[in-house]
Parts: C-alpha cells; sequence; structure tokens
C-alpha cells in the first residue's frame, strides 16, 4: 500500500457524488460533498446508510486497556505517549482474569464486541503470546475480539488470527500532508503497511482517525480519501473527536465546529457505505442532540462503557436513555 495520490475529476453538477466500482474517492469529490448544504448532505447520507443497515441499530463495543501508559510514540494527542508529562504511571500488563472479568461484565451490559488496546510501538512475541491467550479466552465467551496493539510485523496478524481474532485496529489518525505535525516516531507507510498485513492475514480492519487536531477541511477529507481508497475499505471506521488532556501538546487545540463533525461522519458514511462507523472518542463531550445528529449521519456504532482506554466515556445508563428516546436498539437484539 502507498499513499494515494489525487486525480482531478470534475464537480458534480446535481449536488449528488455517487462513486462507482472503479471510482475513486479523491479529495475533491469528498470536499464537494462536504460543501453541500447540511440537510442535502444528511440527507444524502442517510440514504445510503438505509441502503445498507438498520437505521435504528447500533452496533455496542467495549474497550479495555490491557497495558496503559509509557509507550515511546510520540503522538501528540495522546496521555499514554512517555514523551508527556500527563501524570500516567506506566502499568504492566493485566493479568489475564482482570480482563476476562471485564469482558464478562462487557457481555452482561449488551456489549457485542471486546476491544483491548496496548500502549505498544509494536508487540514482543512474548507480548503477542500473552495478548493471543486473551484473545482465545474472550472469543470462547462468545463474544467479538478486537485489538490494538501498535504496528506489527510479518506473521504476527496471522498468529493473531490463529487465536481467534477478528478485529486488529490501527487508525490512520489524520491525512498524510497533516500527519508529521501529529507524530515523528513512526511514518504513515509504516500505519499502511500494518494495515497490509492485517488484510492479507484476512482479519477484519478496524481502522479510522481523529479530528480537531487543528487540521483543516481538506485534511479531514484527505483522511477519507485514504481510507475510503483502502481496497477494500475498513470494515469498521472509528470516528474520534479529539479528547484535549493536559500534559500533551494538544491540550489547548481550538474545538472542532459541532456541525462540521457531523458532516465528517455523513462524508465517511457516503463514501463507505457498507461500513460500521463508529462514534468513538470524545462522546463524553457531546450532548444528546449532537449524538442524534451524528447517528442520523450515519453513524452506526459506539464504544459502550465508563472508560475510553484512559478517558472518560457516557454512562451506560446515560446511552440507554438516550438509545431509548431515540428508537435506538442494540444490534445484538436486533432479530
Amino acid at each position: 500500500m502507498s499513499a494515494l495520490l489525487e486525480i482531478p475529476v470534475q464537480r458534480p453538477r446535481s449536488g449528488t457524488v455517487q462513486a462507482g466500482a472503479s471510482s475513486r474517492w479523491t479529495v475533491s469529490k469528498l470536499l464537494a460533498l462536504y460543501a453541500l448544504p447540511f440537510n442535502d448532505l444528511l440527507h444524502q447520507a442517510q440514504t445510503v446508510h438505509r441502503q445498507h443497515h438498520d437505521p435504528n441499530t447500533i452496533q455496542l463495543s467495549s474497550l479495555l486497556s490491557i497495558k496503559t501508559g509509557g509507550c515511546s510514540e510520540d503522538c501528540a494527542y495522546c496521555p499514554q505517549s512517555s514523551a508527556y508529562d500527563t501524570g500516567m504511571e506506566k502499568e504492566a500488563l493485566l493479568p489475564i482474569e482482570d480482563v476476562l472479568e471485564a469482558a464478562r461484565q462487557a457481555k452482561e451490559r449488551g456489549a457485542e464486541r471486546f476491544c483491548m488496546g496496548a500502549a505498544w510501538r509494536s508487540p514482543t512475541a512474548r507480548q503477542l503470546d500473552s495478548v493471543m491467550e486473551m484473545v482465545r479466552a474472550v472469543k470462547a465467551m462468545g463474544m467479538e475480539t478486537c485489538v490494538t496493539l501498535g504496528m506489527l510485523k510479518d506473521g504476527q496478524a496471522e498468529a493473531l488470527r490463529d487465536a481467534g481474532l477478528d478485529y486488529y485496529n490501527h487508525n490512520l489518525d489524520t491525512s498524510p500532508e497533516f500527519y508529521g505535525t501529529i507524530i515523528s516516531t513512526r511514518t504513515y507507510q509504516d500505519r499502511l503497511d500494518t494495515l497490509e498485513r492485517v488484510r492479507n492475514a484476512g482479519l477484519n480492519v478496524c481502522c479510522g482517525g481523529i479530528v480537531g487536531l487543528g487540521e483543516s477541511r481538506r485534511e479531514r477529507a484527505g483522511l477519507i480519501s485514504q481510507l475510503a481508497n483502502l481496497d477494500p475499505y475498513p470494515e469498521s471506521v472509528p470516528i474520534n473527536n479529539l479528547v484535549k488532556v493536559a500534559g500533551t501538546p494538544l491540550e489547548h487545540a481550538e474545538d472542532i465546529d459541532p456541525f462540521e463533525f457531523v458532516r465528517t461522519i455523513a462524508v465517511t458514511r457516503i463514501a463507505m457505505p457498507k461500513a460500521v462507523v463508529r462514534l468513538s472518542a470524545g462522546r463524553e463531550n457531546m450532548d444528546d442532540s449532537l449524538q442524534a445528529l451524528c447517528f442520523l449521519a450515519g453513524a452506526n456504532s459506539i464504544f459502550y462503557g465508563e472508560r475510553l482506554l484512559t478517558t472518560e466515556n457516557p454512562l451506560e445508563d446515560s446511552d440507554r436513555q438516550l438509545f431509548e428516546r431515540l428508537g435506538l436498539r442494540s444490534s445484538a437484539h436486533r432479530h
């Protein structure tokens, strides 16, 4: 995989952008979507959404940090980086008993997928063996499994697959052009190489990014272009709204306009019709109305639980109440 080049396209005359099987989602096409009147964009996104998904069903995932802090990467948004003083202590890998108890609780509360995140640049063979044991045990509980462990070496994706892993998460974070302002310890190509290993192993890909990093709309479109032009595009696309953490370089970043965030969800839905688009980090700072607009724009998954790795997440009771008010249901109960 390599960084994708933009090819010239004409702006659509009708205000509707369609992607045929052979067309590429260029930045220009995506910017044309972004520029639509808000109501037109949401109508198009909802139309696409209904063609491929139950519009009133939300997939619930739960996320646990199995190894927190002390990461050698310098991602400007991340409190787990050892480069920044955020007050976060480096912790050892959680015992498997603790992980399984968290998975059991998540399943009882309605989560279908259990995601495990470790603050590593890249797992060692010994670390991978420990994670594979966790994957096998969670899978045996009847839950879908996902891990995010940093960059993978040759053979590691296949080992995780053989342990029963369903999804591997590895976000692109932002566009290639903006990437260098956010992280210097690994390249964009490093991320694409890991995604290629994951895909070649036959695993489902969970890959998205973060908005509110100080990027422009063009750079947001650049991220979506990269994701949509992966072949195939990711099955799961988390869209994170930056959670600003004291001690990180982005602690004073300017908030993204809420309607621009909804536009980003809508454009993501249109560009990747079959993907599950997850309203991910940042929900704690969103009111119910903004979340409802995101669901209308095509978001159909959330992280469910009290914490999202190291930042707060809306309480489960609040989510249940919001679902009830909106007539939404978990995809685990759709039949």
